[in-house]
């Protein structure tokens, strides 16, 4: 009877450094996407980031993990066929020079006061 209230004791001293490992594990944030079909606009910030302007009004910032230097000047298309953009997973396409960017994660947007 003490033996197995030993092992016991044992197996659940063993499991607590475990367990505090398992809490302090990076937790990865949930992958935003959006329905192409719900999109009503986008507008090109800067080389780096895009928005995208939802019909429901909510707006969706990406910022792009690396710059996009013709996405500016041309703007983008997304590959025909997807029913949804999914951040920090599919890339754009820069219209005229065929650049291919990589989308970062989709981070809902409130505009900066003035």
């Amino acid at each position: 009877m003490k033996k197995s209230a030993f092992v016991a004791a044992l197996v659940a001293l063993a499991a607590i450094p475990w367990q505090a490992e398992a809490d302090l594990a990076p937790v990865k944030p949930k992958q935003v996407c959006l329905e192409a079909y719900l999109i009503d606009h986008t507008h090109v910030v800067n080389a780096s980031t895009v928005l995208f302007y939802m019909r429901n009004g909510k707006i969706w910032q990406s910022n792009l993990p690396t710059p996009c230097p013709g996405l500016l000047m041309h703007g983008f298309v997304a590959k025909a066929g997807y029913t949804e953009i999914c951040g920090g997973a599919q890339g754009i396409t820069v219209i005229q020079t065929g650049e291919v960017c990589q989308l970062g994660p989709f981070t809902p947007y409130t505009a900066a006061a003035h």
